[in-house]
This record gives structure tokens, C-alpha cells and sequence, in this order.
């Protein structure tokens, strides 16, 4: 299948960083959370997470399939600097302040949601190790 016809592909990943951008744009004090410990930094690893499997979902089969470990880092790579520019986004906004610990959130969560597709594409497809070399 062509990459022109796949285009819906991008669709969740793109719905995911707008929500994210919508998100990290409100202001500090209209947001409430629950009374939880350290619960931003689990819906960071959870929203970022989502977002490497919606970016996992974008690149086309084949190029995941023939490069799964290059693939992998690239997603994580991207998924980084979306949490970059989350956080410098965040420093204009009123209330809301930029932090490395969000950053290691949204890293954490786009890695374990990386691990596991590795993981299930090697195993389903019974990828020999020397395909996942860099």
C-alpha cells in the first residue's frame, strides 16, 4: 500500500499532541487533579505513552517491521522532543512552569511503551536478534 493512502495513519498521533498542546496550555489554577501523589508525573507517562503508540501507528509496516530497534529510538527520540516543546510551551503559560521530572515522566512512558511493542514484534515475528541492531 503507497504511503498516499495511508495518511490516516498520522490522524491519532496528531489528535494526541493536540491534546496534549490543549492541555499543557490551560492555566495553572484551572486545573484539578486528584489528591494523589506524584499523579502528574503517571498522566504524563500515561498521555506520553499514548502518544509513542499513536506514533508507532504512524510509520508504515514495513519500515517498522525491516528497522523495529531504529524505529523504536526514533519514536522515543520524537516523543522527547514533543516533551521539549510541551514544557518550553508550558513557561509562557500563567501558573504553569517548565520541570525535568515531566520530561522524565513523558520519556518513561514513551520507553515502556516502545519495550513492550518491541518485545511483541520480535516475539510474533520471530525477528532473529541481529534485526535488532541499529
Amino acid at each position: 500500500m503507497s504511503s498516499r493512502r495511508q495518511w490516516y495513519r498520522v490522524v491519532p498521533m496528531l489528535a494526541v499532541m493536540a491534546t496534549i498542546f490543549f492541555l499543557s496550555h490551560q492555566p495553572g489554577d484551572t486545573i484539578v487533579l486528584p489528591d494523589v501523589p506524584d499523579i502528574d508525573k503517571l498522566l504524563h507517562s500515561l498521555i506520553y505513552g499514548i502518544l509513542a503508540a499513536t506514533t508507532l501507528y504512524a510509520v508504515p509496516k514495513s519500515r517498522a517491521r525491516d528497522y523495529p530497534v531504529r524505529t523504536g529510538i526514533l519514536v522515543v527520540l520524537f516523543c522527547l522532543a514533543y516533551g521539549f516543546s510541551d514544557e518550553f510551551h508550558q513557561s509562557f503559560i500563567p501558573g504553569r512552569c517548565p520541570s525535568i521530572w515531566d520530561i522524565g515522566a513523558d520519556l518513561l512512558g514513551a520507553i515502556v511503551v516502545v519495550s513492550v511493542w518491541l518485545y511483541r514484534i520480535s516475539s510474533r515475528l520471530h525477528i532473529p536478534s541481529s534485526r535488532f541492531q541499529i
